[in-house]
């Protein structure tokens, strides 16, 4: 263990280890900002630009963590995290892991487990910007975790992205927050997908109905805010909107689609989303009542 292993929150120097697209701006972001960045990833050629920036290039993964007592985990998974930390866990005592990496918040808990067991402390994190954003003051990422060690490493933390959000020592809760993000996203992007598809089949480009998509995607923040007051209070009347309407509105969708003969599966799978509420009786209430028939269930 060198001199940098009981750094504090004064401490200028991390290890970033990983070396995708996103591990790559992080550590530049710190180079950017005058810190001292070691660096590993399995194909090493990955991080000659980094080097020749002046990070350096640990040549194992236990050396990587010797280099600091901050390690930045950027892997595809938590599977990746064990098989890249595990045959060096001996090299954990006494680190603190901010992992960045993508997984479901269950197995951040059991990571943070792990990682604890092996003398070392995991900060969970779950970033909300592409690669582009790092190292911008306006981006944010969700922490969970110990929240003393969370406030000792903030200025580091800042420099990934200007804005963090601790939500809690639970160290699920970022990757939950980060997963509910993903829920959007991803369903929102096949919607925009399909439109798009949907206009080629009609002869109009993406660009043709961009100032429609855009027009409808920021109008969305205002339904947002409206059903959520409503849900909160338990409340689905059907006083402004009714779920048998939305039915008729979304099986003209799917039918629009078909005519035009492009891929259903999505416009399907909302009808039969509809349906079901349909079925269980709700026909006169809000379509925000699609909402109980998709909650957890007591069985």
């Amino acid at each position: 263990m060198n001199s940098n292993s009981n750094s504090n929150s004064n401490s200028r120097s991390v290890t970033v280890i990983g070396l995708g697209p996103m591990g790559q701006a992080m550590a530049g972001a710190f180079l950017d900002s005058g810190y001292d960045v070691t660096v590993w990833n399995r194909t090493a050629s990955r991080a000659d630009a980094l080097v020749a920036r002046g990070a350096v290039l640990a040549p194992s993964v236990k050396e990587a963590l010797a280099s600091n007592e901050l390690v930045v985990l950027s892997l595809t998974d938590y599977d990746a995290v064990y098989a890249t930390l595990g045959p060096a866990e001996a090299a954990l005592s006494g680190r603190t892991l901010v992992n960045l990496s993508s997984d479901t918040p269950e197995k951040a808990r059991a990571a943070a487990r792990w990682a604890a067991e092996r003398g070392a402390v995991q900060l969970t994190g779950g970033v909300t910007v592409p690669p582009s954003g790092i190292g911008q003051a306006e981006s944010s990422t969700f922490y969970s975790g110990p929240r003393q060690v969370f406030d000792r490493h903030r200025p580091a933390l800042e420099v990934i992205t200007g804005r963090t959000d601790h939500r809690g020592e639970d160290p699920g809760l970022a990757a939950l927050m980060y997963q509910i993000g993903m829920v959007m996203f991803w369903t929102s992007m096949l919607s925009y997908w399909q439109a798009i598809a949907l206009a080629d089949a009609n002869g109009l480009t993406a660009a043709d109905i961009l100032p429609h998509a855009v027009e409808t995607a920021n109008s969305l923040p205002g339904f947002f805010s409206f059903y959520a007051e409503r849900i909160d209070a338990g409340r689905h009347a059907g006083d402004v909107d009714r779920l048998a309407m939305g039915m008729a509105s979304v099986e003209h969708v799917l039918h629009t689609n078909a005519d035009a003969g492009v891929d259903t599966v999505l416009p399907a799978a909302v009808v039969e989303l509809f349906r079901r509420g349909m079925d269980a009786g709700h026909a006169a209430d809000s379509f925000s009542s699609l909402l109980e028939s998709m909650k957890k269930t007591d069985a």
